[in-house]
C-alpha cells in the first residue's frame, strides 16, 4: 500500500530567517498566498520563531495582524506557529498565566499548527504550553531539539518523543536547526521513534551542511510522515532544502507526494524576485559550510551572527566565534543550539573572543548555568557554575521547574503595557509582554505602516541624479530622496543636524560631509577608528602619526598628509570602511558637525573630561538602565550600567572609586568605545 509523503514549506517563516535576518515583510507574502494555498501542504510554517521580534523591531508591522491576514489568505492551508514552550517567543521564561494568554490568542487569530519545542529538550518546560494548545482544540506537534554530542543518543530521543505523547502530542518533530543530521542516521533515529509512539514523525533539517536533501530522503524510506522545505528560490545555505527537488525525488514512489510541479515553479518564480529586495541582509553562508558540523550553529542564527559581528566591528572575526561556540557549549551542559540558547552560547562566545574567555558572563549565560532555563543534558561546568552563582548572588542552582517560581504576570503587564503606549487588546498586553524593551517604540510608531524595501536595479545604482533609498541609523530604517550628484541635503539624525553631499556612483567617499577646503585623510583600509593621537583641532605636521586604526587584528598608524590644524570625521569605536574620510587637515573645519551622533535624549557627553575616569561601552547595543543614582557613590567593581547587545544583557562595572556621572540616557543606542559616564 502506497504512503503518501506530505510536504510543509517553511517560505513564510523560516526561509527568510535564516537567510534575510527575518525581513521579509506581509506585502512581499500576499501575492503568493493565493498560489501557496492551491499546492496541497500539510501547513505552511508563517508565524513564530523570530518574526514577532523581527515585525515590531525592524519592520513596524504588528506580528498579529500578520497571523489574520494570512490565515484570510490561507483560508485551505493551517498555518504552523514555532513556539518555544515556556520562553513563548521571547528570551526568559513566563508565568503560566502568560503561557495560556499567548496561546489562546494565537490560536484565536489564525494559528492551525502549534510546533512547540524546547532548547533544553526539557519536558517540564514543555508541558504547560503543549496543555494549552490542546485545549484550543488545534494540531499540537512536539519538536525534538537535535544535537550532536556524546549526552544525545537515539534511545534518549525516542523516549523524549514517548513523554511528548504522554501529554497530548499529535504528532513529533525531528527539529534538526544546524544541518546536522546524517541521511543514515536520520534513518535510524526515524525508525527508534517510530518504535515508541504510533503517531505521525515530521523531519526539519536545514540545508547548513550539504547533507538535508539526502536526510530527507532517507526520513522518509524510514518512515517519516512529512518533510519540511522551503520552495527552491529561498531554498539551501542556511535553509532549507527545496520543495521541488524533494517532489521530484519522491515522485513515481510509494513515497509520492502528489504535488504538481508545475504549480510549485510558479511560485518559486514570484519569491525569486522578492528576494532580491531583501539583498542587503542576505546571508554570506550561500553554499553548504561544513564548519557548522563543528560549531553546531543553527541556519536562523548565523545571518544574524554576521550582523551582530558586523555592528560590532568585529566582522573579521566570524571564525573565531565559530570554534569558540562548542567550547561555550560544553561547558554549558552540552545545551542542543536553538533559539534562545543559540543566542545565548553565540553571544557568549562573541563576548570571549572579544574580551577573552569568560571575563564577560551575560545575564542569560548566568541564568542558563544557574538552572533558570531548566536542566540541561549533561552539568555544566562546575568553575563557571560557581562563577555565575556568585555573580547572580545565589546559593545553589535552581532543580525545579523554573517557571514554578514565577508568580502570575499577566495583569501586571496589561497595566505596564497601558503606560507604554499599548491599547486595550489582549493581543497589544502579550506585544509587550515578548519584547519590553522594544514594544513601547512600536506602539508609538506602528501608525506609520510597514518599512518597505525595493530591489535596487543596476541603472539605479549606477545613476548619479539621485534617487530614493533606505538608510539605516542605529538599527532604524529611514526612507531618504537624494538629489542629483553634487546637491546636498540636511538629515536630522537623534538632534543632531549633518549636511550630506550626494555623490556619483563610485566615488570614493559618498555622503560625506562638506568641507571648506583642506587635505582629507582617507583609511586606508577597513576596521575600526582605535583612536585619535592628537586632539581635534591641534596643529600637526605631514608625516605625523594621527589615528589608530585595527584591521585584520592589527594595529595601523595613519599619518597626516600635510601641515596644519586637524578636524576628526570619525569617533574612536567606530567601524571604518576603506576610502571613508577620517579627517581634514587645514583651515577650514567641517561644515556640520562630524562625531557621532549623540544618543537621544541622553545627557551629551562632556566636551572634556574634569579628571573622572570613563566607563566606556564595550560593546554597541542599547543601555537598558542605570542601576545607580545620578551622583551615587560607587566601588569598584559595583554594577553601575546594564545594557543590551546582540539580544543579551550585559552588566558594566564600575572602573574606580567615587560619585557617577552618567553620560547617555537610558533607552539609547551606544556605539562601542562610547563613553557612558564618568567616576569623580
Amino acid at each position: 500500500m502506497a504512503r503518501k509523503v506530505s510536504i510543509s514549506d517553511l517560505v513564510l517563516r523560516d526561509a527568510h530567517q535564516s537567510l534575510q535576518a527575518t525581513r521579509m515583510t506581509t506585502k512581499d507574502m500576499l501575492p503568493a498566498c493565493s498560489m501557496l494555498d492551491k499546492i496541497g501542504y500539510r501547513s505552511l510554517e508563517a508565524w513564530g520563531g523570530a518574526t514577532f521580534d523581527s515585525c515590531i523591531r525592524f519592520l513596524n508591522e504588528d506580528p498579529w495582524d500578520r497571523l489574520r491576514t494570512l490565515k484570510k489568505e490561507l483560508p485551505n492551508t493551517p498555518i504552523m506557529m514555532l513556539l518555544r514552550g515556556q520562553n513563548l517567543l521571547g528570551y526568559r521564561h513566563y508565568a503560566d498565566d502568560v503561557v495560556d494568554k499567548f496561546v489562546e490568542a494565537a490560536a484565536k487569530n489564525g494559528v492551525g499548527v502549534f510546533r512547540i519545542f524546547d532548547a533544553l529538550n526539557d519536558p517540564r518546560n514543555l508541558k504547560r504550553a503543549a496543555e494549552a494548545a490542546k485545549k484550543t482544540g488545534k494540531h499540537v506537534q512536539m519538536a525534538i531539539s537535535f544535537a550532536t554530542t556524546p549526552y544525545h543518543t537515539n534511545e534518549k530521543y525516542a523516549e523524549l518523543a514517548k513523554a511528548y505523547l504522554d501529554f497530548g502530542a499529535d504528532s513529533i518533530c525531528i527539529k534538526d536547526m544546524a544541518g546536522l543530521l546524517k541521511p543514515f542516521d536520520a534513518y535510524e533515529l526515524v525508525k527508534a521513534i517510530k518504535s515508541k509512539v504510533d503517531i505521525p514523525v515530521q523531519v526539519h533539517s536545514h540545508s547548513t551542511t550539504g547533507m538535508s536533501v539526502a536526510t530527507l530522503t532517507k526520513a522518509a524510506e524510514a518512515g517519516a510522515d512529512t518533510l519540511d522545505t522551503v520552495i527552491s528560490s529561498m531554498s539551501m545555505g542556511t535553509s532549507h532544502s527545496p520543495t521541488e527537488t524533494i517532489v521530484e525525488i519522491l515522485k513515481g514512489t510509494e513515497f509520492d507526494t502528489g504535488l504538481d510541479i508545475k504549480a510549485l515553479l510558479e511560485i518559486a518564480a514570484y519569491f525569486r524576485e522578492v528576494r532580491k529586495k531583501y539583498a542587503k541582509f542576505e546571508s554570506k553562508f550561500l553554499g553548504a559550510d561544513t564548519r557548522i558540523l563543528v560549531s553546531q550553529v543553527p541556519g536562523g542564527m548565523l545571518s544574524n551572527l554576521e550582523g551582530q559581528l558586523k555592528e560590532q566591528g568585529a566582522a573579521d572575526k566570524i571564525d573565531e566565534v565559530l570554534k569558540e561556540i562548542p567550547i561555550v557549549q560544553k561547558d554549558c551542559g552540552y545545551i542542543p543550539l536553538v533559539t534562545p540558547t543559540s543566542q545565548i552560547v553565540g553571544t557568549q562566545a562573541v563576548f570571549n573572543v572579544l574580551f577573552g574567555r569568560y571575563n564577560k558572563l551575560t545575564g542569560e549565560t548566568r541564568d542558563l548555568l544557574t538552572g533558570k532555563y531548566g536542566q540541561t543534558p549533561a552539568a555544566c561546568n562546575p568553575e563557571l557554575v560557581k562563577k555565575a552563582l556568585a555573580e547572580s548572588k545565589m546559593d545553589a542552582v535552581i532543580s525545579q521547574r523554573p517557571a514554578d517560581l514565577i508568580t502570575n504576570e499577566f495583569d501586571k503587564m496589561a497595566e505596564e503595557a497601558r503606560q507604554n503606549g499599548a491599547g486595550d487588546s489582549v493581543e497589544d498586553v502579550l506585544t509587550y509582554a515578548m519584547f519590553p524593551k522594544v514594544a513601547p517604540k512600536f506602539f508609538k510608531e506602528r501608525a506609520k505602516g510597514p518599512v518597505s524595501f525595493e530591489a535596487e536595479t543596476e541603472s539605479a545604482a549606477a545613476s548619479s541624479n539621485g534617487g530614493s533609498y533606505v538608510i539605516n541609523v542605529n538599527g532604524t530604517d529611514y526612507n531618504v530622496v537624494s538629489g542629483p550628484a553634487g546637491d546636498t541635503m540636511s538629515v536630522n539624525v537623534n538632534g543632531a543636524a549633518y549636511n550630506v553631499a550626494f555623490k556619483a556612483a563610485g566615488s570614493a567617499s559618498a555622503a560625506a560631509p562638506a568641507t571648506s577646503g583642506g587635505a582629507t585623510i582617507a583609511a586606508p583600509v577597513a576596521g575600526t577608528l582605535l583612536k585619535h593621537v592628537v586632539a581635534d583641532g591641534a596643529d600637526v605636521k605631514s608625516g605625523q602619526t594621527i589615528i589608530m586604526v585595527e584591521s585584520m587584528k592589527m594595529e595601523l598608524e595613519v599619518k597626516a598628509t600635510a601641515d596644519g590644524p586637524v578636524h576628526f570625521k570619525v569617533q574612536p569605536g567606530t567601524a571604518i570602511t576603506a576610502g571613508q574620510e577620517l579627517a581634514v587637515i587645514g583651515s577650514g573645519a567641517p561644515a556640520a558637525p562630524v562625531a557621532a551622533p549623540a544618543p537621544a535624549a541622553s545627557a551629551a557627553p562632556a566636551a572634556a573630561a574634569s579628571g573622572g575616569v570613563g566607563i566606556p561601552a564595550p560593546v554597541a547595543g542599547t543601555l537598558l538602565k542605570h542601576v545607580v543614582s545620578e551622583g551615587s557613590s560607587v566601588s569598584v567593581g559595583q554594577t553601575v550600567i546594564i545594557i543590551e547587545s546582540m539580544k543579551m544583557e550585559l552588566e558594566i562595572k564600575a572602573t574606580a572609586a567615587g560619585t557617577v556621572h552618567f553620560l547617555a540616557a537610558t533607552g539609547t543606542q551606544i556605539s562601542a568605545g562610547q563613553t557612558l559616564a564618568e567616576i569623580k
